[in-house]
């Protein structure tokens, strides 16, 4: 490769709090009624004054310590100006010189496509986070644009990566991580569906062998990892094919868009600088002091991070494919770590919860909304160890769990699964398959010892697989030697 691509990553995500960032207005993203969560504050009305969402802070706080930042114990609040029709007041309450945390680093993992790490332990690092509020959504149709503000005002994180990153793969790779990182510590639900995390990818080129930063190219908004993947790629691809008709990098920062329809960037404008912004201090909003022992306690709290619960799981005898599902989806993690504790067996609560309960929700189309409950899967268990049922006739029970949502008490019941472990009635269904299998048994008395097999078969066949097998087996030796 003649030139080496230089990317950083701007990540907005949406915190999660009951209100917005500066005003008691309800933040939910759940609302499709349009202007409806809204108020003078967040609408921008003269006269009003914004307050700073404490909660927003504190889990901010939490998340860049999770990013290995440093907290800085006194930042303040500025205005960003620009004008469009989705920021109704003119400006945004951003933080610029003086952000809530700076100067950390991610640790990531590049993931193959069987589920195994092809390198480990790459880091990126983070440049700042600091909060602001968001802006509303617009929706253009028909030639005319409609205005939603609920989103108006609504607490962000941005957070700025360092230019660390070499591929597409890394970017997506390095977000995916982070967005693990924002559900773990409770700062966000990340839901990118729902815009609750976006990106603003910044890529360049530069000459392999040399250090220096060229002007570079930023796609805006982008919405999901596919398109942060695609936008990259192509943007890449793009810029080799510019320096080679030019002879060189770009002239200057430059904006594009997006076009996911199209598979395309589209240059918009000249990239804007601060100066462009005219940031200055925000007047209404006094300076943020968070003091040492806040921000210990915040750290004393932190949970346990992705990349090691992922460490975690394989630790455990788990594949690293299927620890990464549990890292990444916290119903299916939850469900795991029931049947777990109750099992102590990982690779029993893996077979159960990865494989056969994911495999019967995919067959039916469901999703982990509508698996059953940790309290249902337990009671499935229970029926397993107390020879209610067979750990094989437990599938069906399972699969019919997913179909119907009942509890397994009950389709037990219905569908008469119950497994036969009474001594007398095993005796006297084993009598009828010796009597049944005469051939079978004479073989089996002549060192045949796949013939006690067949046997086993019959008799669970007879009794459509309801027979306890272990004691099957037993009953069934003692009466061929007798």
């Amino acid at each position: 490769m003649k030139y080496i691509p230089t990317i950083g990553l701007e990540i907005h995500a949406e915190l999660k709090t009951r209100t917005k960032m500066f005003c008691d207005s309800r933040n939910d993203p759940d609302e499709d009624r349009p202007n409806v969560n809204i108020c003078p504050v967040c609408m921008g009305h003269p006269g009003t004054l914004p307050v700073t969402n404490k909660t927003a802070v504190e889990k901010a706080t939490k998340m860049s310590l999770a990013l290995n930042c440093t907290v800085n114990e006194n930042s303040h609040f500025d205005r960003k100006h620009y004008f469009y029709p989705d920021l109704p007041s003119g400006f945004q309450i951003s933080q610029f010189e003086f952000p809530l945390a700076s100067k950390g680093k991610v640790e990531y993992d590049l993931v193959a496509a069987d589920g195994t790490i092809s390198e480990a332990g790459k880091v990126c690092g983070i440049t700042r986070l600091h909060l602001e509020n968001d802006a509303g959504k617009l929706t253009h149709r028909a030639g005319k644009t409609l205005c939603d503000y609920n989103r108006a005002g609504t607490p962000l994180m941005e957070i700025v990566t360092e230019p660390d990153l070499r591929t597409s793969e890394e970017a997506v790779a390095f977000a995916e991580e982070l967005r693990r990182m924002l559900i773990a510590v409770g700062a966000s639900e990340a839901d990118m569906f729902k815009g609750m995390m976006r990106f603003d990818a910044s890529i360049s080129l530069r000459e392999v062998g040399t250090e220096k930063l060229n002007p570079r190219s930023e796609i805006k908004n982008l919405n999901s990892f596919k398109a942060l993947e695609k936008a990259l790629q192509y943007e890449e691809k793009r810029l080799r094919s510019e320096w080679e008709s030019t002879g060189g990098p770009l002239a200057g920062n430059i904006t594009v868009g997006w076009l996911d329809d199209e598979g395309k960037t589209r240059i918009l404008r000249n990239k804007e600088n601060a100066d462009d912004y005219r940031y200055f201090p925000e007047p209404d909003i006094p300076p943020l002091v968070i003091s040492a022992e806040v921000i210990a306690a915040a750290k004393a709290n932190l949970p346990p991070l992705p990349r090691m619960q992922k460490q975690h799981y394989v630790d455990m005898g788990l594949t690293p494919s299927e620890a990464q599902l549990l890292t990444d989806d916290t119903l299916l993690c939850e469900r795991f770590t029931a049947v777990y504790k109750k099992s102590k067996d990982a690779k029993r609560a893996s077979s159960l919860v990865l494989t056969q309960m994911r495999g019967f929700l995919n067959t039916a189309g469901k999703s982990m909304a509508d698996a059953p409950s940790s309290a249902h899967l337990l009671a499935l268990v229970s029926k397993i160890e107390d020879g209610t049922i067979s750990a094989n006739a437990s599938k069906e029970v399972l699969e019919a769990m997913i179909e119907s949502g009942k509890d397994p008490e009950s389709i037990i019941s219905e569908k008469g699964m119950a497994q036969i472990s009474d001594d007398s009635e095993l005796e006297e269904i084993v009598q009828k398959a010796l009597a049944a299998n005469a051939d079978a048994v004479e073989s089996f008395k002549k060192g045949k010892a796949s013939a006690l097999g067949a046997i086993v078969g019959w008799i669970m066949k007879e009794t459509k697989g309801q027979a306890n097998p272990g004691k099957v087996q037993s009953i069934l030796q003692k009466a061929i030697q007798s």
